[in-house]
């Protein structure tokens, strides 16, 4: 590497620079004092641990986003977080061990081998929170509603909210008898959307035309609310757990609908997102002019039972560097700076940090040093008073 290509980075390693990175320090600071007056604990999990620790359990998806190392000190593997919700979890069930629900929060770099889009970060900041101990509605519900309140204090407008339910695939999938090559044929054409490749590969396995039939109509089952009661229509001879779990989506979106009625809600009954790590209830929140989710999440019942207490969870997570940028920027930024002058005068001296604990952002000049940009006031002494003017 030559001298004129060291400041260069790693493809999708960003570095942030100081008015995005208070930007987006200020956002963080109100996301985690909202999660706080929800009830939400802050933790903080480590950046590297154990890599059968931190990957446990957790699908290949996972696995390949986690980067790997040996630790000197041990000689077992080491792995870098990708995704601090299998943390918290860990966390819940091991180190804090409460009887009742648990709620957990965070903010923290993660680090993926490759970026989930074309122009994501490979070292997002991920924000979120997790509720432990409990497997109903309101759960999955209140996590959804602190979700919206995250995006709507980062500035999101317009937001749209997608939920699916992957029990709803996995019933079928094995009550129709797939082979473990079909499936995943199958659920990676419903990632794409391919209806034509999901016709024919549902024509090809040879299952029962009952539930092929309803494979077929549960890959074009979304839209409006008024997908469910479609769906109980025509998977009406489908598992009781696929009608438990269209039901459990009304009633998720009965609540978020009388909650937050200016969300768009959209349904996708074939919405696999997080099929090897989530068990039921998936979600994501969607704003005009991004192409990828700013937010999602869903329900992951058990995780914790690898680390010896299996619990009901749900939870969301978000990128605090996309929602930053989010065009909360111009009521998140400061107001300006008070410049003070250069001088070992003690009473100028207790009126700047009487100006810091009132809040005021206050720059000592040194000798070589002209007030910047953003000072607009300056420390000027009148009548033997130190007192803030206007910078002329």
């Amino acid at each position: 590497m030559t001298v004129a290509d060291r400041w260069l980075l790693p493809d999708g390693v960003d570095e942030i620079l100081p008015e995005e990175a208070q930007n987006i320090e200020k956002l963080r600071r109100l996301l985690l004092d909202l999660y706080h007056s929800w009830g939400y604990d802050f933790v903080i999990p480590p950046l590297i641990e154990f890599s059968e620790s931190l990957l446990i359990g957790l699908g290949s998806d996972v696995d390949l986003q986690t980067f790997k190392m040996v630790d000197q000190l041990s000689g077992r593997a080491l792995a870098i977080r990708a995704d601090i919700t299998p943390q918290t979890a860990r966390m819940d069930a091991h180190s804090i061990c409460s009887a009742g629900p648990a709620r957990l929060c965070y903010a923290g770099t993660v680090v993926h081998t490759k970026p989930k889009s074309l122009l994501a970060s490979r070292t997002p900041i991920e924000v979120g929170a997790e509720l432990y101990g409990d497997d109903s509605a309101s759960s999955d519900s209140e996590v959804i509603l602190l979700m919206l309140e995250t995006l709507q204090l980062a500035g999101a407008e317009q937001v749209h909210l997608d939920l699916g339910h992957v029990g709803i695939y996995r019933s079928l999938v094995k009550v129709a008898g797939l082979a473990g090559d079909q499936e995943q044929a199958l659920f990676e054409a419903l990632q794409r959307k391919a209806m034509t490749e999901v016709d024919a590969l549902i024509e090809a396995s040879a299952i029962d035309e009952k539930y092929a039939q309803m494979l077929r109509q549960l890959a074009r089952l979304n839209g409006d609310r008024s997908v469910l009661e479609k769906a109980r229509g025509l998977l009406a001879e489908a598992p009781l757990d696929v009608l438990e779990a269209i039901d459990y989506l009304d009633q998720v979106a009965e609540c978020i609908a009388t909650r937050k009625p200016s969300i768009a809600l959209y349904f996708d009954l074939s919405e696999l997102r997080g099929y090897h790590y989530h068990t039921g209830l998936v979600f994501a929140a969607l704003v005009p002019g991004h192409g990828q989710a700013l937010a999602n999440g869903g329900r992951y019942d058990d995780v914790g039972a690898v680390f010896g207490r299996g619990r009901p969870a749900t939870g969301f997570s978000a990128d605090l560097k996309a929602l930053g940028g989010l065009g909360k920027s111009q009521s998140l930024a400061h107001s300006g700076s008070v410049f003070a002058p250069e001088s070992d005068d003690p009473l100028l001296w207790q009126s700047i940090q009487d100006l810091r604990e009132k809040g005021e952002r206050v720059v000592c000049g040194l000798a070589s040093q002209q007030p910047n940009k953003e000072c607009d006031r300056v420390l000027e002494k009148t009548d033997g008073v130190w007192q803030v003017k206007p910078l002329r």
